[in-house]
């Protein structure tokens, strides 16, 4: 089991119950666990070090919510000044033409993007299932997994097309007896519940303006089958919160509460648009939040209440959301954007630098359940570490406080990145070359998907 030693870190933020930071700390890995936090020099031998020096050290990001296939749709022409309603009419023309292959490299460009800026976990919320393509979601679950990220991917789904009364054009969508058997296909052939896991799977149904209120609670019935969380968008701006009025007689957040989705194994995208009653009856309920400021600035949805959630039981974690409504999936610069949002709306005390950092460390592992294992530094828990070298000229003048100086002076990457034990990044770069190498392929992709009327 080879043993790597991270020594002398100018700084340690563990992100334990305590916040630790710790000057001249040092970690030793064996294998994929972390098995000693040291503070001052240490003498342990391994098999290779990682040098601190001029450098700070966090456990690695937790991405909340994502559309990796979006990575082929960044600045699409006609979608980028648009509302969330008519961004997604427009975009589903655009969207219906993913193949196995699209969808396999755009997860691994995703997945790949997302480890450069500091993402070792991420989710995926998979939703578009063109005809002709029943087994999509494995090309996903392929991509993914080629870049090492630990993945928790969402087998999403959406059963109302235009002619119901829904969104997308009928080509995408499935029907229910379609999608409860390939939920169950998918958990049974993917889904790992051991410790460490680098691959888990949720049931995602897309959102309650494209799926049947029978398919959410089939949901809830498949969940508790088989062990699995929850996840679906919720409450993100007003035009859905009128739909579920004259399609449902209630709010989002009722209309979730009937059906049985206030419960503490779902998490839901965006809660922007949401009342003091409803954060109440969420925290009550222990739900979580992939909070996604980025994409809310972008199509204009608003700015979610992370500061008085955060207050309560709710677990709130961040997300990048979809490279259409983000343009990156960069995690760091999500983590500012996070922290500059809720100042805008709460003022500039209430919600701090590492306010931010925690949600996208601890916050993430416990909206996905899984804070024993990852979101700190602490012994026994996995290997996913990520280092930050401040001697670039962004940090220059900002070095009285080096955390904070990564979100506050604006990071765009990181120096390295260990996920379960095996370095992913160094130096700045993917370890595995071949990952760039799809680029060109991605590009054509893209173009032509998005070239098509």
């Amino acid at each position: 089991m080879a043993r790597t030693l991270f020594h002398n870190f100018d700084l340690v933020a563990t992100m334990d119950g305590d916040r630790r930071e710790i000057r001249g700390g040092s970690i030793l890995v064996d294998g994929n666990v972390i098995s000693a936090v040291s503070g001052g020099e240490v003498a342990m031998s391994a098999d290779q070090v990682i040098e601190g020096r001029g450098k700070i050290l966090l456990p690695g990001f937790i991405n909340t919510h994502h559309h990796l296939y979006q990575t082929l749709f960044r600045n699409v022409p006609g979608a980028s000044n648009s509302k969330l309603f008519d961004w997604l009419v427009f975009l589903y023309e655009k969207w219906k033409g993913i193949d196995d292959e699209a969808v396999r490299i755009s997860a691994a460009i995703g997945c790949s993007e997302l480890l450069l800026s500091g993402a070792t976990t991420t989710s995926d919320h998979f939703y578009l299932f063109p005809h002709g393509h029943p087994k999509i979601f494995d090309a996903e679950v392929v991509g993914g997994m080629m870049t090492g990220i630990r993945f928790h991917p969402c087998r999403g789904s959406m059963s109302l097309s235009k002619k119901d009364g829904g969104l997308p054009p009928d080509s995408v969508v499935q029907t229910e007896d379609e999608i409860v058997g390939d939920c169950q296909r998918v958990i049974e052939r993917y889904h790992d519940p051991s410790r460490f896991s680098m691959l888990r799977v949720a049931l995602a149904p897309c959102s309650p303006f494209s799926v049947t209120p029978d398919l959410m609670r089939e949901s809830t019935k498949l969940a508790d089958e088989y062990n699995v969380l929850l996840h679906t968008h919720l409450a993100e701006t007003m035009d859905e919160e009128e739909f579920c009025l004259q399609s449902f007689g209630a709010r989002p957040v009722d209309y979730m509460e009937e059906l049985g989705w206030l419960r503490g194994d779902a998490w839901f995208a965006h809660l922007v648009h949401v009342s003091d009653k409803d954060i109440e009856k969420m925290a009550a309920a222990e739900v979580g939040l992939a909070h996604c400021p980025s994409s809310n600035m972008t199509l204009g949805s608003g700015i979610a209440p992370v500061v008085p959630m955060a207050k309560t039981a709710m677990q709130i974690g961040i997300g990048v959301d979809g490279s259409a409504s983000n343009d990156t999936s960069n995690m760091i610069r999500e983590v500012r954007q996070a922290m500059l949002l809720q100042r805008v709306r709460y003022g500039a005390e209430s919600f701090s630098a590492r306010d931010a950092l925690y949600l996208a460390t601890m916050g993430g592992a416990r909206v996905l359940h899984r804070e024993d294992e990852i979101g700190s530094i602490e012994v026994g828990k996995a290997a996913d570490l990520i280092t930050f070298d401040m001697g670039g000229i962004e940090y220059a003048g900002g070095q009285s406080d080096p955390l904070a100086a990564i979100v506050h002076c604006g990071a765009e990457h990181i120096d390295t990145a260990m996920v379960n034990g095996e370095v992913r990044v160094r130096d700045g770069h993917l370890v595995d070359e071949s990952l760039y190498r799809l680029i060109p392929r991605h590009n054509k992709i893209s173009l032509d998907l998005i070239s098509r009327s």
